[in-house]
């Protein structure tokens, strides 16, 4: 549902709701983090997180600009 949203089409309260739901994934992707920083596992595991990062920036940018 998230993934695909339009951070652009969102008011701040789905704002909101959306860095809360990318919150709660990044709390749960860091739980199951590889150990072996060597293995294809923790290399794909960062590409993703390096992504949800990014989508939780880009979307605290726009709540930003809306708040002001």
């Amino acid at each position: 549902m998230f993934w695909d949203a339009d951070i652009d089409e969102m008011n701040a309260e789905e704002l909101v709701e959306y860095l809360s739901f990318l919150a709660e994934r990044r709390a749960e992707m860091d739980e199951n983090e590889p150990a072996d920083e060597d293995s294809d596992a923790f290399a794909d595991w960062a590409e993703r997180h390096e992504e949800l990062e990014d989508l939780y920036d880009e979307a605290l940018e726009r709540l930003e600009l809306l708040r002001r």
